[in-house]
């Protein structure tokens, strides 16, 4: 993995992330947050929709933010989950 992909995953996560957050009011993370759920969320997503769903939304930019924030969206599902226990 070179610095330009190191920067692309970060960027894409961030974007993920936060637009993960927007989606449900009230679980932005910060910056570093949303970078972080938004990466976990880019390996979720990508799992789900590959191998769980069949499906592919893309390989270019806006398939693989697609593809994020899906994965973000349920990772901060069961985070909610999580701290509702």
């Amino acid at each position: 993995m070179d610095l330009n992909e190191l920067i692309f995953i970060v960027l894409v996560g961030a974007v993920s992330g936060w637009l993960a957050g927007q989606i449900r009011q009230g679980y932005g993370y910060g910056f570093f947050g949303n970078v972080i759920v938004g990466i976990i969320g880019a390996f979720v997503g990508s799992w789900l929709l590959r191998s769980v769903l069949h499906i592919s939304l893309g390989g270019g930019l806006l398939g693989t933010i697609l593809t994020s924030v899906i994965g973000a969206l349920v990772v901060l599902f069961l985070i909610g989950l999580v701290k509702k226990s």
